[in-house]
């Protein structure tokens, strides 16, 4: 893994900032979670996702995740 590629991954989130998307969460054992939430803030280490309850039972929950997770696939993420 080489700054560079984080650096892209940072750049791409950064200019998706409030913008809805589809998050794959690999949480092992071959469990996965989607949730879809709304990119809320791109910090120089991690960015933050606002994720609704689906049923609307639960609040908000704010979400943050490393850069490093995407480049390592443990979370996938797309826009809607």
């Amino acid at each position: 893994m080489q700054q560079t590629d984080i650096n892209k991954v940072r750049a791409s989130v950064h200019r998706q900032c409030g913008s809805k998307v589809l998050i794959q969460l690999d949480r092992g054992r071959n469990k996965v979670d989607i949730q879809e939430g709304i990119i809320q803030n791109a910090y120089p280490s991690v960015f933050t996702v606002l994720v609704k309850d689906e049923r609307e039972v639960n609040p908000p929950q704010l979400l943050s995740f490393s850069y490093n997770d995407i480049i390592t696939k443990d979370i996938r993420m797309k826009l809607c």
